[in-house]
């Protein structure tokens, strides 16, 4: 296979596996003063996030109406961040040579999951249990045979299983680095942690075997796991809470918006290392033209099935089915409808037809931009709205159809600082997992010294890889 698509050919100085690992270890060990500036702004956003839940937690939770904006945070960083590591996931299994250098950027962010794992904790307390007469999957009645908090259970035990499994993988993926990182780095807190997670690695053949099965394993059930996630927050934290609303699409829907948005969140990070991070050498535009097809095709996904979902409800003409239109695409949040719309779809699909832009280095990232705003307007669409349905936790109340539809919620000042902290949390928690583990992969970076070599075609040089195994 050969590439001829290096616009930054990269150092020729990187010519053996040992030239990689030490150039990648010293750019891991050396911090600039600009990464601090950058983590402290981000820090105090965090801070700004926890005053701003404190503000709102005094006011208790038996309101869900003003827990929308949270609860569209929390769904947020579900969808970017812990949907990122399937970027990683996916052409690993399809043995990808061009996701090498990104591999490590996408797993990282499962670290992120322990930032949502706190973040899930209040949601519990905000869903009211199933007794307030509710449908839901549980097939729930008053003295049934299932839980009233079944929703908060099972929940509980998916988005715990999937940070679990979010770690493992960055550990599984990272043990042969936290090895060289014992081996070469200096007398310190990073060479005294590597010693403590490498457990033993020497590089053994039979360790490298273990570990390439073990990223398979845990890849798979990841990906499996998330998408579990998805189905339980997007219908036991969504779709229940808003009476007459019947999707059996919009679980996969939630799903499928996580994959546009994982990649977009991937792209975003991997352009900012391109530009401002000192890693050009690895990160080419092989890698962001690899996504930003990645991205186009989701894009396209995501638009097949809230046009599936949306025919539905159109052309059903239910009375309960006109109320769910009106309430999340032509009534109070149209603006964020026709906001996720164009982000989400139009704008992709759009500039992605146009080749100059397609095939450029800064063209995929500002397409990455646009579908995290689209992501960002249509979770404050769905939660705020869901949240703020009448009768949520009465028993009194119909849950049959939407009587009223509440006027748009916009928000206060606790809700912009929890939004500012959950971005600045999200960002934050990354930097700082970049410090304990590098942020391309070593080993991979290596590998790929076995299967490359630069050969003269015509009147230029192009890089030929051989197929793995």
């Amino acid at each position: 296979m050969a590439s001829g698509h290096a616009e930054h050919p990269g150092n020729p100085g990187l010519v053996t596996a040992e030239d990689v690992t030490k150039d990648l270890l010293g750019k891991h060990a050396g911090t600039s003063n600009n990464f601090w500036r950058v983590a402290s702004v981000f820090g105090i956003l965090l801070i700004l996030g926890i005053i701003g839940f404190v503000m709102r937690l005094s006011d208790g939770v038996s309101d869900t109406a003003v827990w929308g904006y949270y609860a569209a945070m929390f769904a947020f960083i579900l969808t970017t961040a812990q949907s990122a590591p399937m970027v990683a996931i996916a052409p690993r299994i399809a043995k990808a040579h061009w996701r090498r250098p990104i591999s490590r950027v996408a797993e990282l962010w499962t670290a992120v999951g322990l930032f949502n794992l706190l973040l899930f904790i209040p949601m519990l307390w905000i869903l009211p249990p199933l007794s307030d007469g509710r449908r839901s999957l549980w097939f729930y009645f008053d003295g049934g045979d299932v839980p009233s908090y079944s929703p908060h259970i099972w929940s509980t035990l998916a988005i715990l299983g999937l940070v679990v499994i979010g770690v493992a993988l960055l550990w599984m993926s990272a043990l042969p680095d936290f090895a060289m990182i014992r081996d070469h780095a200096q007398d310190g807190w990073k060479k005294r942690w590597a010693t403590r997670l490498a457990r033993g690695w020497i590089g053994s053949s039979a360790q490298w075997n273990m570990q390439k099965h073990r990223l398979g394993i845990l890849g798979a059930f990841y990906f499996m796991m998330l998408i579990f996630v998805h189905f339980l927050i997007s219908v036991d934290f969504l779709i229940t809470l808003v009476p007459g609303w019947i999707d059996a699409l919009f679980p996969i829907t939630h799903a499928a918006n996580g994959l546009q948005a994982g990649v977009a969140t991937v792209m975003l990070t991997i352009w900012a290392l391109y530009k401002f991070g000192g890693y050009k050498d690895y990160i080419e535009f092989d890698q962001i033209w690899g996504l930003g097809k990645l991205l186009f095709a989701l894009s396209l996904l995501w638009f097949w099935f809230w046009f599936s979902s949306f025919n539905i409800f159109w052309y059903g003409k239910k009375p309960e089915e006109q109320a769910i239109i009106e309430l999340l695409m032509s009534g109070p949040y149209r603006w964020a409808f026709f906001g996720v719309f164009f982000f989400n779809f139009l704008f992709p699909m759009w500039t992605m037809m146009w080749n100059p832009l397609r095939r450029s280095t800064w063209g995929p990232p500002i397409i990455a931009a646009s579908v995290l705003i689209g992501t960002f307007l249509d979770r404050i669409r769905l939660y705020v709205s869901a949240y703020s349905i009448d009768g949520i936790g009465n028993p009194a109340i119909n849950k049959h159809v939407v009587v009223e539809i509440p006027e748009t919620i916009y928000p206060s000042l606790a809700d912009i600082f929890i939004m500012l902290g959950a971005l600045g949390g999200m960002v934050f928690i990354f930097l700082m997992a970049t410090r304990l583990i590098p942020i391309v992969n070593i080993w991979e970076q290596r590998e790929l010294k076995l299967y490359e070599i630069h050969k003269t075609f015509h009147r230029t040089v192009v890089k030929v890889l051989g197929k793995p195994e």
